[in-house]
């Protein structure tokens, strides 16, 4: 089983560039000691080249060598010693040594190269005549080879070793490289976890919650910006998730009401169809029937297929609106003209009823919609009243009036309804007194018409039951829907 321990990414970035820091100042470093080693060896190097050059001078005066590097050696803490070397490697002179006991030196790497370039030093090598370790400067002078030496002890380690000073620069810029590097990688290890817990969030679907402020640099305002593209994208994702799911209960919806309007357009031609035909088949089963009592049968089915074409042309209504949508065909037209063509038409029923239409309409309501389905809103409505209200007064009021629509009341005097049927009334086939509405040719369908129709012109309706009494509907209508 993997073990789920992490290194954080801040300590794993911090160790690769601690170790690329560490490579780089050992190898600095090391560069740097050589360097300063070198300029140690050379300024000692080109002392002891003068002090070759001097005895070069003093041998062509003939004075004796040894006489002046006596003198010489008082004025130095360290004795040189001075060898003087034919090209052939030969020893004539040597300060500590006698030259007939020497080795040839013609492989020397100091008397090589002062042979090949005129000088050439050796910084510590073991003498074989005296057995100890010296500096070895060595400088062609016409047909001599002068080497000077000095012991490489104590002092002489001192005087080349490196300044420790450059040693301790070097660790303190080191130590505050670390420090910057840690806190550098610190601050982007910080970015990158929250990144991480954002995108582990977004792989189970969560919202980026928590993860904490990003800094105010170029990979914060990256990160930023990922995380309110991601956040724009899950909540355009979640829109059309609840546009899909509203549709499709939309879609069940539709379905269960195209159900339960084929059960419920059934049921209602079931009664009249079948009233006509127990009337017609009473005539035909019963000759010997009167004159009056057959044409009392006969008015009877006339009056059934009058309600049986009444129900069909407002189920034809519904479904021309369900189909319609937004593609009815309108016209720039007059509502009061539509309203004042409706009472005139309604004018015989109403005043058999003795009832009186109060409108509050004083000028010109101008708009564009479809004539047939404002002219159904309003008979329909007038047509309820007249038939169930039982009072003598309708009211047709503008209420209100807006750049974008109108608002009206339509209202009477009646007996009203009981409230809990307020939320039902403009249900397909809902009667609030389902005997009564039959008896008296009702087919559940006017109010549904008149929400529908008031819909498809871009408004809303709803009905309320005034302090003085009877039913009042308050609709809008737009100018432009």
């Amino acid at each position: 089983m993997a073990s789920k321990f992490r290194i954080p990414f801040h300590l794993r970035l911090f160790a690769a560039l601690l170790l690329f820091l560490g490579v780089f100042f050992v190898c600095f470093f090391l560069l740097q000691y050589r360097r300063e080693r070198d300029f140690k060896v050379e300024m000692l190097h080109a002392h002891m080249q003068h002090l070759n050059r001097r005895l070069s001078e003093v041998l062509k005066t003939g004075d004796d060598p040894a006489e002046w590097l006596e003198r010489e050696n008082e004025s130095y803490p360290e004795p040189f010693r001075i060898t003087l070397i034919r090209p052939d490697g030969r020893v004539v002179f040597d300060s500590e040594e006698s030259p007939e006991l020497m080795d040839n030196h013609l492989s020397r790497p100091e008397v090589q190269s002062a042979l090949r370039r005129g000088n050439g030093h050796t910084i510590r090598r073991l003498s074989a005549s005296t057995s100890g370790d010296y500096f070895y400067s060595a400088t062609r002078c016409d047909s001599l080879i002068i080497r000077s030496a000095l012991p490489y002890d104590f002092t002489l380690r001192e005087a080349l070793r490196v300044d420790d000073h450059f040693l301790w620069f070097m660790l303190g810029i080191g130590a505050a490289a670390v420090c910057a590097g840690y806190l550098i990688s610190r601050r982007l290890g910080e970015n990158i976890a929250r990144l991480r817990r954002f995108a582990l969030r977004a792989d189970n679907g969560e919202e980026p919650h928590d993860i904490g402020p990003f800094p105010h640099d170029d990979l914060g305002e990256i990160s930023e910006h990922i995380v309110r593209l991601y956040t724009q994208l899950k909540h355009t994702k979640d829109a059309l998730e609840q546009e899909h799911n509203l549709l499709l209960n939309q879609k069940e919806e539709q379905s269960r009401l195209k159900k339960q309007l084929t059960q419920n357009i059934s049921h209602e031609l079931k009664t009249p169809v079948s009233s006509i035909q127990g009337y017609l088949e009473t005539i035909l089963d019963n000759p010997n029937l009167t004159a009056e009592q057959r044409k009392d049968f006969l008015r009877k089915s006339y009056t059934q297929t009058e309600r049986l074409a009444h129900l069909l042309r407002d189920i034809s209504s519904l479904t021309r609106m369900d189909e319609a949508g937004r593609i009815i065909e309108k016209e720039p037209l007059d509502l009061r003209t539509v309203i004042d063509e409706v009472l005139e038409e309604t004018a015989v029923q109403r005043n058999a009823k003795g009832i009186a239409v109060t409108e509050r309409i004083e000028k010109t309501l101008p708009m564009s919609g479809n004539r047939e389905m404002l002219h159904s809103i309003f008979r329909n409505l007038i047509d309820n009243a007249t038939a169930y209200s039982g009072g003598d007064r309708i009211r047709i009021v503008l209420e209100e009036e807006t750049d974008d629509e109108y608002t009206l009341l339509f209202a009477d005097n009646g007996a009203g309804v009981g409230e809990e049927h307020l939320a039902r009334l403009f249900e397909r086939f809902y009667r609030i007194d389902k005997g009564r509405s039959r008896s008296m040719g009702g087919t559940g369908l006017g109010l549904a018409i008149v929400k529908n129709a008031v819909i498809l012109h871009g408004g809303s309706i709803h009905a309320s039951l005034p302090r003085e009494g009877g039913l009042a509907f308050h609709f809008t209508l737009r100018k432009q829907s």
